[in-house]
């Protein structure tokens, strides 16, 4: 309180403010608290000053009350969690605040849940380990202690604490050593914090009913393929020993024998598997020991137990020959590979440990045999024989699966299996699926399956020494229309036939089996409509009339058309034959030549390579000649009937080209020289270069013997003096050439020309040898 006399007190104020120190903070209760409690903090100030009160994080001003001129108090309610209230001088800031810390907490829970248990380390003593739950969380600083009373036959012992360390785990733990002599333990734990203490009951034990030996070792197993012989060490000599295995994902096995050995045999194991093993023992009283840590082992290999599962498809060239991976119980060991003969060939074909399926040329009628190898031997011989195919099967589908059943057949004998096989279509050696069946199964659920796929497939009835199979075809669980067209093209064939070709459809686009193509031809806004099966991808649209064409295609399933395909275009021509003219060749007996219609100067080009051709290498004499002698009266001039022409249509003015055959006048017998000579009729300009190759087919020389006397055949240089002076350039230019008549019904004309082509005689030539075949014009046509 204040001094009725203010300057006593002056000094002591002084004093106060010296210190540094403006006020003193204490509250109604201790610093420690029960949670939800409510209590009052008191600001006593030194100096006259305006004072506040302070709490919590930050700190936040309190609302306050002045209890007389030197002191404020604030009342907390329902405390719920440790604070600090600190007292200020609002006008002095120079001077440190006071503060008080505030902790709240609980009172210790009573501890439960005690066990102990007592481990035997070794002969002479062991190691008491107890456990037990505090409770709740104080928010406060607890320390536990357990108390132990030992009994040692009719001698009590006195109590021993072993305190515990409070980490803030709700188990706590202390072991304690125990001579073997004891018989009986009470034990009992109290836990305080700053609020009070609690006590547990007391619990008694009898140390034979809690004892527990060490855990045992086990030693690296020592395996055979049916066994595992494994050691088994311990620090103290047990009663009972428990070895438990198990194989990979399997349970437990427990194999327990009272015989205390360091050696344990456990048999009944299984072939090349993993197994794990652990062990545990057991006084003759007391409590199993913990588990040793699992050691693993593999069993030794035995060779394969059982045939492969095996099956073929075939196409028209090779077979595929399936099996399936053996599991480990069959397999007995690692499969290094696989051996495959067939009954036709003496071969045996090895195939890689990683592969499920083998191409082979395919063989009617013939047994394959598949047989699985592993370090330790061969499976037994699996067989298969290439099926017959009968005809009786149903076959169902909904959203999901699809339903095959069939009956078997009343006069076959037993069948000793069914196989069921499918694939996508088109897919049978990359995608092929199989399922075996018991020989009294009449149908099979399939639901290994895609939505949106089209699946053919097979039911095979498989007999002792023989097959028989039904087949299916396009079968899906969930169809829509496909999403594309197919890839058209068009060839014109002839004058009017159109060969439609397209490509199958992806897979991803037929959503479904296709049922059928749709081909749509559109000419002058009107379209025509034709359906084809869905195996075919070619069509032949026949007898179309001159006009232009437009085309597409649609693909088809059960649930609906696919959108069109792209239009493409094409024509079909009007029949134009060409223009031109026959040549008769005047002297060559019944022969023509045919050539286009040519400009003036391309012309001249045609009778000069007209004029080269017959001037021959070899030149036969005239007048040994049968067909000279017997036509003197017309001699080196005869006119040729011409040919008949196919056209039936009218010809315009026919003039011939004559070919003259003249003698020379007679000169001595060895420089007299023979010669063919082509004279034209009439004379053409040579102003104008030739536009165009002309193309023909070749002139077909034929040589016969004559009956004439021998002469020696001479090279052309050798008769230059005997050359007529008509030469290209001299011809007449009138454009009078000769026709046999218009060139119509030929589709083409042979690309060898007659004009670069040498005339190749043999032996004794006379000009009944020297004809030109109309006919082989058009050999080649």
């Amino acid at each position: 309180g204040r001094s009725s006399s203010p300057l006593p007190c002056w000094p002591c104020t002084v004093l106060s403010v010296l210190g540094d120190k403006s006020c003193v903070i204490r509250s109604s209760t201790d610093s420690v608290v029960q949670l939800g409690s409510s209590f009052e903090v008191f600001c006593i100030f030194n100096l006259m000053c305006t004072g506040s009160m302070y709490s919590g994080q930050g700190p936040t001003k309190q609302k306050h009350k002045a209890l007389n001129s030197t002191t404020i108090h604030f009342k907390v309610v329902n405390i719920t969690e440790n604070r600090t209230y600190s007292c200020h001088c609002e006008n002095r800031k120079d001077l440190d605040p006071c503060g008080l810390d505030i902790s709240a907490g609980y009172l210790p829970d009573h501890p439960k849940n005690i066990s102990c248990i007592y481990k035997i380390v070794k002969n002479e003593s062991g190691v008491v380990v107890c456990i037990w739950n505090r409770g709740r969380d104080t928010n406060l600083r607890n320390s536990s202690a357990l108390w132990v009373k030992g009994v040692s036959g009719s001698h009590s012992a006195g109590s021993t604490s072993y305190k515990v360390s409070d980490k803030g785990t709700e188990l706590l733990s202390v072991n304690f050593t125990v001579s073997r002599s004891v018989e009986l333990i009470s034990v009992w734990v109290q836990t305080e914090n700053p609020l009070g203490s609690a006590n547990s009951s007391i619990i008694n034990y009898t140390l034979s009913k809690i004892v527990m030996p060490s855990t045992p070792v086990l030693g690296k197993p020592e395996c055979y393929s049916r066994k595992c012989i494994m050691k088994v060490e311990q620090p103290v000599r047990t009663q009972h020993l428990e070895i438990q295995y198990r194989a990979e994902k399997q349970t437990w096995t427990t194999y327990q024998d009272s015989m205390n050995s360091s050696h344990w045999s456990i048999s009944s194991l299984e072939p090349y598997r993993l197994y794990h093993f652990r062990a545990r023992s057991k006084f003759s009283t007391g409590l199993w020991s913990e588990w040793s840590t699992n050691i693993y082992a593999w069993t030794q290999e035995e060779s394969p137990a059982k045939e492969l599962d095996v099956w073929l498809a075939s196409d028209f060239k090779h077979m595929k020959v399936y099996w399936k991976e053996m599991n480990v119980s069959v397999s007995r060991g690692k499969i290094l590979g696989y051996e495959l003969s067939i009954s036709s060939f003496s071969v045996i074909t090895n195939v890689s440990a990683n592969e499920r399926s083998c191409l082979v040329e395919l063989c009617a009628s013939c047994d394959v045999t598949v047989r699985a190898r592993n370090s330790k031997g061969l499976s037994p011989p699996a067989r298969v024989t290439t099926p017959k195919s009968p005809n009786n099967l149903q076959v169902t589908a909904n959203n999901s699966n699809i339903t095959i059943s069939w009956t078997k057949p009343e006069t076959a004998p037993p069948p000793t299996t069914y196989v069921v096989e499918w694939y996508p279509d088109g897919n049978k050696l990359e995608e092929l699926r199989w399922v075996r069946l018991g020989e009294n199964k009449n149908h099979a659920v399939i639901s290994d399956v895609h939505p949106y796929e089209c699946y053919d497939g097979a039911v095979y009835v498989l007999y002792n020494e023989s097959s028989i199979s039904w087949k299916f075809k396009g079968v899906a669980t969930l169809e829509s229309a496909p999403e594309a067209a197919p890839r058209v093209q068009e060839k014109v064939e002839g004058r009017n036939n159109v060969n439609i070709t397209w490509s199958e459809l992806d897979r991803s686009q037929r959503r479904g089996c296709i049922t059928k193509y749709t081909i749509y031809l559109e000419t002058m806004g009107n379209t025509k409509i034709y359906s084809t099966p869905a195996s075919e991808r070619t069509y032949i649209i026949k007898d179309l009339p001159p006009a232009e064409y437009r085309l597409w295609m649609s693909a088809s399933t059960a649930a609906g058309d696919g959108p069109a395909g792209q239009k493409i275009k094409f024509f079909i021509a009007r029949n134009v034959p060409p223009t031109g003219v026959y040549y008769q060749l005047r002297g060559c007996g019944d022969s023509c030549v045919f050539v286009p219609e040519l400009n003036r100067k391309a012309k001249v080009h045609v009778q000069h390579k007209l004029y080269n051709c017959f001037m021959l290498d070899v030149v036969p004499d005239p007048a040994n000649s049968k067909w000279a002698k017997e036509y003197t009266q017309d001699k080196g001039n005869m006119n040729l009937p011409l040919p008949p022409c196919s056209s039936s249509e009218p010809r315009e003015e026919e003039k011939l080209i004559l070919v003259n055959v003249e003698e020379l006048p007679k000169q001595n017998s060895e420089s007299r020289k023979p010669i063919l000579r082509m004279s034209p009729s009439t004379r053409l300009s040579s102003e104008t270069e030739p536009e165009s190759v002309i193309p023909t087919t070749y002139i077909k020389s034929l040589s016969h013997d004559s009956d004439s006397s021998d002469h020696t055949h001479t090279s052309l240089d050798t008769t230059v003096d005997y050359i007529s002076s008509h030469e290209p350039g001299n011809l007449d230019e009138e454009d009078d050439e000769e026709k046999c008549g218009e060139f119509l019904d030929m589709p083409f004309i042979s690309n060898h020309n007659i004009f670069i082509e040498p005339l190749v005689f043999g032996g004794k030539l006379t000009l009944d040898a020297v004809k030109i075949d109309c006919s082989d014009f058009f050999q080649n046509a």
